[in-house]
């Protein structure tokens, strides 16, 4: 069994309002000298493999298909 990480993020320019509410928060609470916060998912996956090769090209074919929407979104895959 091969576990891995998929983690999403906003593309560089796309604008994050949840991303910029957390940072405001932060400040609020008194977190001073935060400068920018972006915010992302993180998918912890468990594929029925020992395969390396084919478990990365499929965690890289389900971010692409489902995960991350490509358009606004980046990905990254990660076997732990």
């Amino acid at each position: 069994m091969i576990k891995a990480r998929v983690t999403v993020t906003l593309k560089t320019g796309v604008l994050d309002p949840q991303g910029k509410a957390i940072e405001h928060a932060l400040d609020g609470l008194g977190f001073a000298g935060v400068g920018q916060v972006r915010q992302g998912k993180v998918f912890d996956i468990a594929l029925d493999t020992t395969d390396r090769t084919r478990a990365e090209a499929e965690l890289k074919d389900m971010a692409a298909k489902l995960l991350a929407n490509t358009v606004i979104e980046d990905f990254s895959v990660e076997v732990l």
